[in-house]
């Protein structure tokens, strides 16, 4: 059969096929099909598939029996407890016992297991991926090196050998010379990596390192490979596709170099900042690579590129689909899934390399934006809980949205904390990005902490605008992205008004409290005092308390008074405040929380605001204001922490999230200082160490190592300051 590859391909060798040996695969329709994955990508496979006409199903763990991914097909399949995504055998008797013909694993959990995928084919069962084989040369970090370095494709100098002793793992960093870099051989999305800047801290990385891995990949994690480490990397991809046929293109290349924990935040194509022979250069690799193990279908080639040199190095390959294959599908005009499905059912690539070029040309630049549960002003701790308010950007042709939850869902600690994907795309990068700043000025989510807020200071930052992009750009440009907040006068008074609204249809149970009585709008001259606190400002000792006063002059007419720490004499009066729709409220059954839209005109602009107060914590009020979220505590009179015993409360350390107990680094009675370590937890499989905040003695550990708490709970307690220093 004569390849119809363009001529610049035609010198890589063809791809070999599939286990059945055909020469010339048959194309046999996909009817149905398995999706055996969860969340977003669940549901983006079956869009996919149902405008294809497939019988999807789906599959479903006891935590996610209500989720949107279990909703969205005809049939969804129960499994259990929540590790049973990752139970295979019975995954693939599932789909033999409901006639299924073919399944699609993904991204996570199976979708890189090579013995998933080996006992899919024994079944015969489709498995929309690629070969079990190809899987397995890549799979392996250290195999699939040596198959690059016999195949020409530059790999970055290291040890991916079998001698894995402490002091034998030493002596081969010593070797390559520090920096290093440690991974597992099985590694993927940070887990199990550690930089190591020098030989003395090189032992307790490794086992750091080791530990994560083996948590995240199980028996065999723990074996290592030690690069050298580059000081100034990017992180650039290219999205491959070949099919049985002996075709392989690549859909354009991807800059990750946006990322924190060593995960992706923030994924473009194409990559800023590139000259076109390296571009062309790294795409031709791509192929190269795909070509030496015989791949089919999606896949992924991953490069190191030196900003100092402008070489690049072969990282690894994900045998799957990616997270961030949307970037790709906005820039081709084409939708991988359907490819996929094709492909696997034996069918020719659509496109040719050249009839791509011209697409990618045509259509400008697009941007994905990872949507987390975390706190990326507390190091990027993962959050979770419950969507109690959730307002998201209008999408277009050009602004699309990849979600798996929606208002009302609950983000498990269970699983990855990705909410969402929002991808826009401009006819060049510049456009791009303020499409993607707007778009994210729309969001609106209560309930947990995202990184929303971060990623429109990344839009914002003049070195990402000029394409100056790196692996370590976050800590580069920490001072700018993490400038102090600053709250305006206005969205404390907005906050003010919103309560105000609010209690209007309140409940006598819903606003007793140390707050006072409920006080409407409706009688003139009424003043009612609101105390706040920036929940925004990290030390909650240096955040200013704000007390506004609110005195109605006449319908829809306020003045506002605002007094920062008490000091009346700095205070600021602003006068003949019109609020337009004061009671305006949306609570709902369905909803469960107080929601507020307050339009104010104060003496020199309109305000427009969403006031949400949640109800798992009364004190707790997010103000949407000019494209910004704020969140304020509601803080309490003194008097009232004395008569419910808070102050030990106050002097606590809590969880940041749900999480394990590992480790405990003090005993009662210690002095520490501040900063020192004092937990060490474990949540989504990652270790984060608890600081303490404070100089100060440990009065009582709430938890024991291996015990399980909530986001919140108490862990460490402090000795009231008072009494520790009588007693010294």
């Amino acid at each position: 059969m004569r390849s119809i590859r363009p001529r610049h391909l035609r010198r890589h060798p063809a791809p070999r096929h599939l286990s059945t040996g055909a020469a010339q695969p048959q194309i046999t329709p996909i009817t149905s099909l398995l999706i055996a994955n969860r969340g977003e990508i669940a549901l983006r496979i079956n869009r996919t598939a149902s405008r294809l006409g497939i019988r999807t199903t789906t599959l479903y763990t006891d935590v996610d029996a209500n989720s949107q991914h279990a909703n969205c097909s005809p049939h969804a399949i129960r499994l259990g407890a929540a590790s049973a995504y990752l139970d295979g055998d019975r995954i693939v008797k599932l789909a033999q016992q409901h006639g299924i013909q073919a399944l699609h694993p993904g991204y996570g959990f199976l979708s890189e297991n090579t013995e998933f995928a080996r006992k899919c084919e024994q079944a015969g069962i489709v498995f929309v991926g690629p070969p079990a084989q190809a899987m397995a040369d890549m799979g392996n970090k250290a195999r699939s090196k040596e198959i690059m370095t016999a195949a020409g494709v530059p790999c970055v100098p290291g040890y991916h050998g079998s001698e894995q002793g402490e002091q034998e793992l030493l002596g081969h960093a010593k070797d390559i010379k520090f920096p290093v870099l440690l991974k597992s051989v099985r590694g993927g999305g940070g887990k199990g990596m550690r930089i190591v800047m020098e030989e003395s801290e090189f032992l307790q990385q490794l086992r750091s390192a080791r530990a994560e891995a083996k948590a995240s990949f199980g028996e065999g994690g723990e074996v290592m490979l030690v690069e050298k480490y580059i000081v100034r990397p990017r992180h650039v991809e290219v999205q491959v596709f070949a099919d049985k046929h002996g075709n392989c293109v690549a859909l354009g290349e991807r800059d990750c170099s946006v990322q924190r924990r060593h995960q992706k935040i923030l994924e473009e194509s194409p990559a800023p900042d590139l000259d076109e022979a390296t571009r062309l250069d790294l795409w031709d690799k791509a192929r190269t690579a795909a070509s030496a193990v015989g791949y089919v279908g999606a896949g992924t080639v991953e490069f190191i590129l030196d900003k100092d040199s402008g070489e690049f190095y072969f990282m690894e390959m994900n045998t799957r689909l990616q997270v961030e294959h949307p970037v790709s599908e906005m820039v081709t005009g084409t939708d991988l899934v359907e490819w996929q499905l094709s492909v696997a059912a034996g069918a020719k690539l659509p496109l040719t390399q050249d009839e791509i070029v011209e697409r990618i040309k045509a259509r400008g630049a697009a941007i994905e934006a990872r949507i987390y549960a975390e706190n990326p002003e507390r190091g990027f701790l993962p959050d979770s809980g419950k969507l109690v308010h959730l307002k998201t950007p209008t999408t277009d042709e050009d602004i699309r949205i990849d979600a798996g939850f929606v208002e009302g869902d609950t983000v498990s600690e269970a699983y990855d904390g990705m909410i969402a994907k929002l991808i826009v795309r401009g006819h060049d990068r510049e456009t791009a990005i303020r499409k993607m700043e707007l778009a994210l000025r729309d969001y609106e989510v209560v309930g947990l902490s995202t990184n929303i807020e971060f990623l429109k200071r990344l839009c914002r930052s003049p070195a990402f605008i000029a394409g100056d992009v790196e692996t370590g750009f976050i800590d580069k440009w920490k001072q700018e992205l993490f400038d102090p907040v600053v709250t305006q006068d206005e969205v404390y008074v907005q906050a003010a008004l919103g309560m105000l609204a609010g209690s209007q249809k309140a409940t006598p149970a819903a606003t007793s409290g140390p707050h006072g009585n409920t006080l409407g709008f409706g009688q003139n001259g009424i003043q009612r005092k609101f105390s706040f606190k920036s929940l925004d400002i990290i030390d909650q000792k240096e955040a200013p308390l704000v007390e506004v006063s609110i005195t109605q002059k006449g319908h829809q007419l306020y003045d506002a008074r605002i007094t920062r720490n008490g000091d009346a004499a700095s205070a600021r009066e602003l006068t003949d405040v019109v609020v337009s729709n004061p009671s305006t409220s949306s609570t709902t059954q369905q909803q469960q929380h107080h929601q507020q839209q307050v339009t104010s005109f104060f003496p020199d602009a309109r305000i427009d605001s969403t006031v949400v107060q949640d109800p798992r914590n009364d004190n707790k009020i997010s103000v949407f204001q000019n494209g910004t979220k704020t969140e304020l505590a509601l803080v309490t009179p003194a008097w009232y922490e004395k008569a419910l015993g808070l102050k030990e409360l106050a002097a606590s350390v809590v969880a940041p999230m749900p999480c394990k107990i590992l480790k405990t680094e003090v005993k009662e009675g210690d002095r520490v200082a501040k900063g020192a370590p004092l937990v060490v937890i474990e949540s989504m499989k990652m270790e984060t160490v608890i600081r303490s905040p404070q100089n100060g003695v440990v009065k009582r550990l709430a938890h024991k190592e291996g015990d399980k708490c909530k986001a919140g709970t108490v862990l460490v307690v402090f000795e009231d300051e008072e009494a520790a220093a009588a007693a010294e």
